[in-house]
Parts: structure tokens; sequence; C-alpha cells
């Protein structure tokens, strides 16, 4: 079984052409909570980091894949951060851009094949979420795929003035 091509989406690398996707996502002020971004990015850094996405993860650290449906649109992006090869884990974060797209399962599909590649093809032990109190769907979402929620990080984010609590899920492969 191909661990990055599903049912209804695919995740791929970035491409070049994936700039304007990029910039609407990154620049989009409903994403920044979650991201932890204080201010939009130009074309021209997104175009930079494009340039550099190509690089390995175990020299960046991280990785980011389009998810797309199966005409090849482009529906969101799913992250691996914090990627830790010696104690084997990693962050995984997930964003829909569009409101049209949420709800159908995308998600939830980019979310299991993105954990089946970290579990087999980077020997993960485990991966791991961060996710706002208050982010009822992506608790949800997280959750219905066998994450366990672990911690509460109390007033961890300052939002529009105001501390929100975060909590952490966790996902552990016990197939060694």
């Amino acid at each position: 079984m191909l661990t990055l091509i599903g049912k209804n989406i695919a995740l791929r690398a970035l491409e070049p052409e994936d700039l304007d996707f990029l910039f609407q996502i990154e620049n989009n002020e409903e994403f920044w909570e979650v991201s932890n971004t204080q201010a939009p990015f130009s074309k021209f850094v997104l175009k930079k980091y494009l340039e550099n996405s190509h690089r390995d993860i175990y020299e960046v650290k991280q990785l980011r894949l389009v998810i797309c449906n199966k005409k090849g649109g482009s529906l969101g992006l799913i992250d691996v951060f914090d990627f830790d090869p010696k104690n084997r884990h990693a962050g995984i974060g997930i964003v829909i851009g569009k409101k049209e797209n949420r709800g159908k399962g995308y998600g939830k599909e980019a979310l299991e094949l993105l954990c089946d590649y970290c579990f087999s093809h980077l020997n993960l032990h485990q991966v791991y979420a961060n996710i706002s109190e208050e982010n009822k769907k992506s608790q949800h979402l997280f959750e219905d795929l066998g994450f366990e929620k672990i911690g509460l990080k109390k007033e961890w984010n300052l939002v529009g003035g105001n501390f929100k609590n975060e909590f952490l899920y966790q996902l552990i492969n016990n197939v060694h």
C-alpha cells in the first residue's frame, strides 16, 4: 500500500506552483492562532521557502505536504514538525484551507496517511499535536484516530490579549 495515497486524497511535496495557495493559507488570519503567526508573509519569503522545501526532513526537522483531492486540487496542508529521530517522535499540524472542504473527511484521511507515513517510513514511535481548548473539531478529529489527550497547558497562547489553554494529544505506535 502506498502511504501517501488514500481513497479520496493524496499527500504530495510542495511545488513552485503552490506559491499562491501557500500565500492564501499563510496569510489567512483565521489560521494564525494555530500556527503562532504574528504577521503576514510576503510572496518573496514564501517563494524562498518553496525553493528550500526539498531539503531532507533529517536536516531541517520538518516536512510540509499538500493535501490534494483526486483531481489534484489543493485542499490544505499537513506538517511534521519538531522531528526528533533520536527519540523517535514529532509533532503534527493540519489545516484545510476553504470552509467548504471541511467536514468531508479529507482531514481525517490526510492525518491517517501522515501517521502511517511517520510510523512506517520515518520509524517514529509517537506523534503529538497541540490543540486549542476551544478547537473542538480538531480535538474530535485527533481523538477519532486514537490520539489521547494527555495534558493541558494552562494559559499557553496569548490570542487577542487573552491567554488560552492548549491540550497536548499523543499517539503512540505500539507496533515495534
